[in-house]
């Protein structure tokens, strides 16, 4: 009798997930598991939030595994250590698992490989992370990584799709004398939730989330997903990033129209960042673009950024933005990029900064993405736009994409009261107004801590002096 070991990782869920099939198809006895591991867990990029979200998840699986016959077993410690020493156990002949992209995890999966090998058991990676089987295969005409979006996405766009694969109606048992571990509470972790009120998580609570949007959502996304007064968006990331969802089942499902089409382009944005840190893992600590490496003076000023997470920075939109992350550890992609540009650029805050930040909060935390995004706002990463172009008026900002005020009144109940015409600057507000909206700037809500305006030419001044730096750098010194 053959045993394979599904060993699951960022694809939580039974619907269309290659390596189980091919589990399945090969093997006569098959065993998923997964492992705790502690250095994702608490090292760098830990996170309660999002290891809740994850517990919820592995909940969720192990549901729909036992309904189907079998179960799933948890394992902690070190992959490269539990996964050998559970295949022996079992007498597993193959571990099969969805391929990813990260710098951590190809070293990890390196490992898993070398020490299977010794025992003389197979690894076998399969696609399932990803829209099509292979981000990083995509490179330019000679054969480098893309590190423009519109040509990654044309290519992409043309690259063969696999067939969706159905859930399988049925699995083989666990052997009876299996341990299958224990599912960790949070707290057992030495992690604590932080995030009031964030949605449900897992493969059940996610695939309702893609139904209501197939039906209605996603007609109008191409038009309402900058509206943050309308959340126009599809809020699926987090069932992406942990692969309760399929991108690859995604675009299958999404009907005709320009609304799927932009939320198609979007699942490109997800592979397109994936195959850049993969090409160039030196952008998780350092800028992408040389000129920029240790010339930009950023600013480190506590009191800044600690107004700034907290959503105290007096701009409203900023703070509805900051405010929605600690309660629902999500924001939608144009609130992040507000809230991102006035970090970097306003505040003059180094993005590796924010990019801790949300990463220490955000349920769909996602180093590539998120990497990504924070080095496209602070125009130091692979966007060939000038600075300039990246440097948002928070004000501007609030009229164009939340011209009623739902999205600041949600998230900044203080500013109810405050008339339409003043809730992006309410400081404009007479005293008597102030007084009789009850939100007296400076007692009950912040004034500005910095003024756009001057904050804008003092930003584009240190991105002119980084660049004159490196200009009259000694030739030993350039990147």
């Amino acid at each position: 009798m053959r045993t394979a070991l599904v060993w699951l990782r960022r694809d939580l869920r039974v619907h269309d997930h290659p390596a189980l099939s091919a589990a399945l198809q090969h093997a006569d006895e098959v065993i998923v598991a997964f492992c705790l591991d502690r250095r994702l867990l608490c090292g760098r990029h830990r996170s309660g939030p999002r290891t809740q979200f994850m517990i919820e998840c592995l909940q969720d699986l192990e549901r729909s595994l036992r309904g189907r016959g079998s179960g799933l077993i948890v394992l902690r410690g070190v992959p490269e250590q539990e996964l050998p020493r559970l295949a022996r156990r079992l007498g597993a002949q193959a571990v099969h698992a969805s391929a990813d992209t990260g710098p951590f995890a190809c070293r990890r999966d390196a490992g898993v490989r070398v020490a299977l090998e010794t025992m003389s058991i197979e690894t076998h990676l399969h696609p399932g992370l990803f829209a099509v089987d292979e981000p990083t295969a995509i490179r330019t005409r000679d054969g480098r990584p893309q590190t423009v979006f519109t040509p990654y996405h044309r290519a992409w766009l043309c690259e063969p799709r696999r067939e969706v694969l159905p859930a399988p109606s049925a699995l083989p048992p666990l052997p009876p004398d299996v341990d299958v571990g224990h599912m960790p509470r949070l707290n057992e972790l030495g992690l604590h939730r932080s995030v009031t009120n964030p949605p449900e998580g897992g493969e059940h609570a996610g695939r309702m989330r893609l139904e209501a949007f197939l039906s209605g959502g996603v007609q109008g996304y191409a038009e309402r997903r900058n509206l943050l007064s309308s959340n126009g968006t599809s809020s699926l990331s987090p069932y992406l990033h942990f692969g309760c969802l399929s991108p690859r089942e995604i675009e299958e499902l999404l009907p005709a129209g320009a609304g799927a089409c932009e939320f198609h382009r979007q699942l490109c944005w997800r592979d397109f960042y994936a195959q850049v840190l993969h090409s160039f893992p030196r952008n998780t600590r350092d800028e992408h673009q040389p000129r920029y490496r240790g010339t930009l003076r950023w600013r480190h000023t506590q009191t800044h950024f600690r107004a700034w997470r907290e959503g105290r920075t007096g701009y409203p939109i900023v703070d509805a933005a900051m405010r929605q992350l600690l309660r629902e550890g999500w924001i939608p992609n144009r609130g992040r990029l507000i809230a991102g540009s006035f970090l970097t650029k306003d505040l003059g805050v180094d993005w590796r900064w924010g990019e801790g930040w949300f990463m220490r909060l955000l349920l769909d935390g996602d180093e590539a993405s998120n990497n990504g995004n924070w080095q496209w706002i602070a125009s130091v990463g692979v966007d060939p736009q000038p600075p300039a172009r990246r440097l948002y008026n928070p004000i501007l900002q609030q009229r164009r994409f939340d011209p009623s005020g739902t999205y600041v009144r949600r998230h900044v109940p203080e500013l109810t009261r405050v008339p339409d015409e003043y809730l992006a600057e309410p400081w404009r507000m007479s005293r008597k107004l102030q007084d009789d909206t009850g939100c007296v700037i400076g007692r009950d809500y912040p004034a500005p801590i910095v003024e756009h305006r001057q904050a804008r030419l003092e930003a584009l001044a240190r991105f002119a002096a980084a660049r004159e730096d490196l200009l009259h750098a000694p030739e030993r010194c350039r990147p």
